[in-house]
């Protein structure tokens, strides 16, 4: 009867010391894309990044998008959470 439970017990206790599958790192962020993540931890809105950079508020969104599909994430407080906690940003 003991040898029953112990192999399920020994089972689930190596299964315990098994390290959980590691994430795929994300790709890294090109420069502009760092410069834009810079704006947007700041708070400036699309529009306002385009001005400063000079460039159209479409790149922007396709900056911001690339972004978000590279760390995975769908919305921009998961984008800068991510970007915070792989050192993409860093907070001063």
């Amino acid at each position: 009867m003991a040898k029953a439970t112990t192999k399920p017990r020994v089972r689930k206790s190596l299964a315990d010391l098994e390290p959980p599958p590691r994430k795929k790192r994300p790709e890294s962020l090109t420069a502009r894309e760092q410069e834009i993540l810079e704006l947007i931890w700041a708070g400036f809105k699309n529009k306002e990044i385009g001005t400063k950079l000079k460039i159209s508020v479409k790149t922007v969104e396709a900056h911001r998008a690339n972004m978000m599909k590279k760390m995975r994430v769908s919305n921009t407080a998961q984008l800068l959470k991510n970007a915070i906690q792989s050192g993409a940003l860093k907070i001063r």
